[in-house]
C-alpha cells in the first residue's frame, strides 16, 4: 500500500519480474539508503552498507534495470552516482495475476521480516530515547467489524494523516527535513480474519 500520490515519485507494480527484482535485501537498503542521503556513488553505497563495491553496483544495475533507480548528475566525469526514480511504489493491481500475487506474496513476507527486525532494534535502543520518541513508537493492536467499504475508507484516511508529510517532505530531499526530524518508518499490515466454515458457526 502506497502512501504517495505525486506521479513521477510513485510507481504501479504490476510485473512480476520487477517486483521480484525489488525483493532482495540488498537492494531494498541501497533504495532505503539512496532515500535518506540522496544520491551516491556504489562506493559511497558500499561503505555505508558494509559490502563490496562490486555487490554494490551489481544491485544498482538490476535496480536500474527496472527503473527503480537513475544515474544522478556527478560533480565529474569520474563519478557516477544513482538517485531514486519513484520514493515509494504500490503493487495492489498486482494480485490481478497468479504470478503477481504470488511475486507481491515473496515481497511483503520481505518487507514484514524486515519491520520486525526494525522493532526488535528500536526496542534495545528506545529506554535511553526521549519522551516523545519512546511514548509514540512500537505497536498498536486493535480489532474491530467492518464492511469492506468501511475497511477502504479507513485505510484512505490513514493514507491522508500520512499523505500531508510525504508531499511536504520528499523522503530523499534533505532540504524539506525540519531540524530535529528524524526518519520515522510507519508499516501498515492489514489483514482480514477468514470467514468461519459452516462447523465452526454452530
Amino acid at each position: 500500500m502506497s502512501l504517495e500520490n505525486e506521479p513521477r515519485r510513485t510507481r504501479l507494480l504490476d510485473d512480476p519480474l520487477a517486483i521480484r527484482a525489488m525483493a532482495h535485501p540488498v537492494r531494498l537498503d541501497l533504495q532505503g539508503l539512496l532515500g535518506r542521503e540522496g544520491p551516491m556513488t556504489a562506493a559511497d553505497a558500499a561503505r555505508r552498507l558494509g559490502i563490496s563495491q562490486a555487490l554494490a553496483s551489481h544491485h544498482l544495475r538490476q535496480l536500474a534495470k527496472y527503473d527503480f533507480v537513475e544515474p544522478a548528475p556527478g560533480k565529474d566525469n569520474r563519478e557516477r552516482p544513482w538517485r531514486l526514480v519513484s520514493t515509494s511504489q504500490s503493487w495492489r493491481e498486482a494480485a490481478q495475476t497468479p504470478e503477481g500475487a504470488a511475486a507481491a506474496d515473496v515481497l511483503e513476507q520481505l518487507l514484514a521480516e524486515r519491520a520486525l527486525e526494525s522493532l526488535s532494534r528500536w526496542q534495545q535502543q528506545r529506554p535511553v530515547e526521549d519522551p516523545i520518541w519512546r511514548d509514540h513508537s512500537g505497536i498498536g493492536q486493535s480489532g474491530v467489524y467492518l464492511t469492506g467499504e468501511e475497511l477502504a475508507e479507513l485505510v484512505e484516511q490513514i493514507n491522508a494523516l500520512v499523505q500531508r508529510y510525504i508531499d511536504e517532505r520528499p523522503i530523499d530531499d534533505k532540504s524539506t527535513r525540519p531540524a530535529g526530524s528524524r526518519h520515522v518508518a510507519i508499516t501498515q499490515i492489514v489483514t482480514i480474519t477468514p470467514e468461519p466454515t459452516g462447523s465452526e458457526e454452530e
